[in-house]
């Protein structure tokens, strides 16, 4: 069968394969595989082209990807015009990396087999039922796709060879015992390191401050301390889960069910196997054959020229009249264990066998009730809060005095809040697109409020919100006066740091001379007892720098100054440096990351040479 797929694209058992295929392809995003060029492109790689279509498939990937990510702060993000274009220039760039890579994959002479193939298809989790390839799946979407056969193998292939590049980065090769043994032992090393601390909040309060330095401070930062636009806000907060549940009686079940009975109404449906030939003689021996006797599972699997149902003895699955392709449709069969005559497909021709036949059936009004009744009171809760939804965005829209009106129709009452600005919103209006609106030029400008109401603003969790901002005040410079304590307590911490830096220096060097001890007594600090610190541990400013240290020569400690997360500073002494020694289960768990951070440096590697030496072309597609 993949040996010409072109001459079999018009089997019926491809056009099923193939339907659901490419819907496991759209559900993973990778649809855009599917789109074929344009004269419009938005880049140009070593002459192929990729087409924005392409592009805004890729794009729209990213774009959900990074919902996905960032949740209600993606709306922050999706409102950035520059951060959506540099969204889709990485887009852009994956394209065009991913072009670079199949061309490469071509010079090296990289493929995959007709088998692989096949054997990647029955593998995708998207045709199975329990671990099993299922034909029930692919037949309920055979009418809704018309697949191009060689498209999709070709993209299989590239995939495929794709894939074997990639096993290349990660292979043995890249992870020698001795390198392993290496990384294992700086990865796990261990030091011995003993610490003195300099106080900074110490020092902070020996500090004093003229008011001449707190003037020059401001002027020379006064556009530190701006203080945000801030603002008043009154609003309704509509919530779902407070509404009154709504309830659905036993006739508007029964009338629900029996205007709506084809739902629950399973049509006739026909079970079918299939034996594919490539000449209507062979076909019509095949019929012989079965009319004297012979196994129609047998013969499917040893004479079926499609493998796909030829491995599973020519079965093709339960259809529906109305999803059963032309050419079974055709043949007529009514009765189970009817054999067809030889039927042309394509340029093929095939037998097909009716095994089983399911009458139509009705599912019971008792057996759906419960079912149907949830399903309804759901509706209905539902309807009830959008109802009330459109009564109260009616509401704020004709009356944009105040929110009286929509209390009014809403039965809800108006809350109110203090001063706030946009990164500091009150806990019960803290979603994104509630703030951004609030912040919109629609309820703010230069002139303050725009007294006018907001539309509803729908919220995860079944609320919404309507708001409106009652008063407003422009970003501005704070005065001296009000941020004169702050800047005291600059100017002290400066002070101090320098203090701290002086005192260190003097330290650290008198500990390099081997004067220390009367340094450290006239300073009135003294060192820790030793600890043992290492990069498996949570790390800390104090450990990265001790891991950083060099290393201790000929039994003598080497010194070094860092800063705590408190920024106090913290002289470190180096006793002893021990190499790490990895347990089995480490070694192997080091040789993987080994072998990831290897293949990732080749993968950047190549990737850099690629695009060195390609011609890239991208276009203008803002």
């Amino acid at each position: 069968m993949m040996d010409n797929l072109r001459t079999k694209a018009n089997s019926p058992f491809i056009k099923v394969l193939l339907a659901i295929i490419i819907l496991s392809f759209v559900l993973t995003g990778v649809a855009g595989y599917m789109i074929g060029g344009s004269s419009n492109d938005a880049a140009e790689v070593n002459g192929q082209s990729i087409s924005r279509e392409q592009l805004q498939q890729a794009f729209s990937q990213e774009r959900q990807s990074l919902q996905e990510n960032l949740g209600d702060r993606f709306s922050e993000i999706a409102g950035n015009e520059e951060a959506m274009r540099a969204l889709r220039a990485q887009a852009l760039a994956n394209l065009i990396n991913s072009e670079l890579i199949n061309q490469y994959a071509q010079e090296l002479n990289l493929s995959a087999s007709d088998a692989q193939i096949e054997k990647a298809i029955f593998a995708m989790p998207i045709f199975q039922t329990n671990g099993n390839f299922d034909s029930e799946k692919y037949r309920l979407i055979l009418k809704q796709y018309n697949v191009n056969a060689d498209n999709f193998a070709a993209q299989i292939r590239n995939d495929l060879v794709r894939a074997q590049l990639a096993k290349a980065f990660t292979g043995s090769d890249f992870a020698l015992p001795s390198e392993v043994k290496t990384y294992a032992e700086l990865f796990l090393q261990e030091r011995e390191i003993r610490t003195a601390t300099l106080s900074l909040a110490d020092a902070q309060a020996k500090q004093s401050v003229t008011e001449d330095e707190i003037k020059a401070y401001y002027d020379a930062n006064h556009d530190s301390f701006i203080s945000p636009e801030k603002v008043k806000v009154s609003y309704v907060e509509i919530d779902a889960t407070t509404l009154p549940e709504q309830t659905v009686s036993d006739e508007e079940l029964k009338t629900y069910y029996e205007q709506n009975l084809k739902n629950y109404t399973q049509a006739e449906q026909k079970h079918y196997s299939m034996i594919q030939v490539a000449s209507e003689k062979e076909a019509n021996a095949i019929v012989d054959e079965l009319k004297a006797g012979a196994n129609f599972e047998t013969l499917a699997a040893e004479k079926s020229t499609d493998k796909f149902s030829a491995g599973n003895k020519g079965v093709i699955g339960w259809m529906e009249e109305a999803s059963t392709p032309a050419e079974i449709a055709d043949a007529k069969l009514t009765e189970k264990g009817q054999i067809s005559a030889p039927v042309k497909s394509g340029e093929s021709f095939v037998i097909f066998r009716l095994d089983d036949i399911k009458p139509e059936s009705v599912k019971s009004f008792d057996s759906v009730k419960d079912g149907l009744k949830t399903t309804l009171s759901q509706e209905k809760n539902v309807k009830q809060f959008y109802d009330l939804q459109q009564k109260v965005s009616e509401a704020a829209t004709n009356d944009n005095e105040s929110l009286a009106s929509v209390e009014e129709v809403s039965g809800l009452k108006v809350a109110t809040t203090d001063w706030f600005d946009k990164n500091n919103p009150p806990e019960a209006l803290k979603f994104p697109k509630v703030i951004n609106e609030i912040f919109s030029e629609r309820l703010v400008d230069k002139n303050g409020s725009t007294g006018i109401n907001s539309d509803v603003i729908n919220v995860e969790g079944d609320r919404a919100f309507v708001v409106r901002v009652t008063e407003y005040k422009p970003e501005q410079i704070e005065s001296l006066e009000t941020v004169k304590p702050e800047i005291e307590a600059l100017v002290k911490r400066q002070k101090a740091n320098a203090v701290l830096k002086a005192e260190g220096d003097k330290l650290l060097a008198a500990l390099k001379e081997g004067k220390g001890e009367s340094a450290l007594s006239e300073a009135n600090v003294t060192f820790t007892a030793p600890e043992t610190v290492s990069r498996v541990m949570p790390q800390t400013p104090i450990t990265g720098a001790a891991m950083a240290m060099a290393k201790p020569v000929d039994g003598k400690a080497t010194y070094a100054t860092a800063r705590d997360a408190q920024d106090n500073l913290v002289i470190i002494q180096l006793d002893k440096v021990t190499a790490g020694k990895a347990s089995e289960e480490e070694l192997a768990q080091l040789t993987r990351e080994y072998q990831g951070m290897m293949a990732a440096s080749v993968n950047e590697a190549l990737m850099l040479n690629l695009r060195n030496n390609a011609k890239i072309e991208e276009f203008n597609v803002e």
